[in-house]
């Protein structure tokens, strides 16, 4: 099959070819030189500029334009709309008082005061369009209180859910942590799990890597077991990102086209989606963020299980698997003790308490 590319050069050429035909006709008239030669030249001159730039001004563009428009969520399109219509709305109520100028002026500023709004309705439009659909988003969610039977009509725009979508990510389903948090009721919206993050899954249990297949499988589990037992609706939905094929990437552009957050804990992913301005929910900072808070002074029991690396150092853990570094503790393995908080150190792995035997 003829590519568009090459039907667009071939266009291209002959059409320049045609022009430097005729320039060179009235190029060789002008000078009294032999017409038939300057049209021959510029001709093939034409046709071979036509064969090569046409593509750079016609099809690449284009595709370029393309590319960028795709990775531009559909409530930006739309909020440049909106603001590019209401920009050519007021230039057209103006057109008429500026025309009225004396000249140049009535026949220059209508085309800048179409320019000039125009832009600035896009822009205007753009910057604000969370609060311009918020607003209309609040006035539909009042008009469905005041009418109950609008209410499945929103359910079904919102993927049988009110509130947001949630995309989810493979190593959080693998994680398995996500069961319980959505049994909770503390995420509001829809988890959204796009078909290529299924296959993923399903890729994982397939392999023929022992761990990788009881992780995968575990992942398949922890799907079930979401779409049967949590309040909080679960969907997989077939959406899919053109022209990428890492997950992580398409995941990236999914969530900055439906401008919804991940759900994941992922570190490389958490920190692409953040440069590239996609909220994320890292269910790693939520088990840190609710882990119990200890200031120094505080008087607490553990039950010490081992050895720590400096001499004579006990090592325990609290329920929320916080480690707890028990100064002179080695002596007490494997029995409670009390202890006395002297320091809280938070690093990237977690929370980490130093404490001293109470008494000492």
């Amino acid at each position: 099959m003829i590519g568009i590319e090459f039907i667009f050069r071939i266009i291209g050429m002959i059409v320049l070819g045609i022009i430097g035909v005729y320039w060179g006709l009235d190029l060789g008239r002008f000078l009294g030189a032999p017409e038939a030669l300057y049209a021959l030249v510029l001709g093939l001159v034409g046709a071979l500029v036509g064969l090569v730039l046409t593509p750079f001004i016609t099809t690449r563009p284009a595709r370029y334009l393309v590319g960028k428009l795709g990775n531009v969520s559909a409530q930006t399109l739309a909020a440049g709309l909106l603001g590019l219509l209401s920009g050519l709305l007021v230039a057209a109520l103006l057109a008429f008082p500026l025309s009225m100028l004396p000249q140049p002026f009535s026949q220059v500023l209508p085309f800048i005061a179409v320019l000039l709004f125009s832009y600035f309705g896009i822009v205007i439009f753009v910057m604000r369009q969370k609060d311009i659909f918020s607003l209309f988003l609040n006035r539909w969610q009042n008009r469905s209180e005041e009418n109950p039977e609008d209410v499945n009509s929103i359910g079904a725009l919102s993927g049988g859910a009110v509130g947001r979508n949630i995309l989810l990510d493979t190593s959080v389903i693998i994680d398995g942590r996500i069961a319980d948090i959505a049994r909770t009721g503390f995420l509001v919206g829809t988890l959204l799990i796009p078909r290529f993050v299924l296959n993923e899954l399903q890729y994982i249990a397939d392999s023929s890597d022992a761990l990788r297949r009881q992780r995968g499988r575990r992942g398949m589990e922890v799907l079930a077991q979401l779409q049967k037992d949590t309040v909080v609706p679960v969907r997989i939905s077939d959406i899919d990102v053109e022209g990428v094929r890492e997950v992580d990437d398409k995941l990236v552009v999914l969530a900055r086209q439906l401008r919804c957050p991940i759900l994941t804990n992922d570190y490389n992913l958490n920190r692409v989606a953040e440069l590239q301005g996609v909220a994320v929910l890292n269910v790693n900072e939520l088990a840190n963020a609710v882990k119990s808070v200890f200031l120094p002074g505080e008087s607490i029991s553990v039950n010490i299980l081992q050895e720590g690396r400096e001499v004579g150092q006990g090592i325990a853990y609290l329920d929320d698997g916080t480690m707890v570094v028990v100064e002179d503790g080695r002596d007490r393995i494997n029995s409670q003790t009390n202890v006395t908080v002297t320091k809280v150190l938070q690093t990237a792995a977690g929370r980490m308490i130093f404490a001293r035997i109470d008494g000492n």
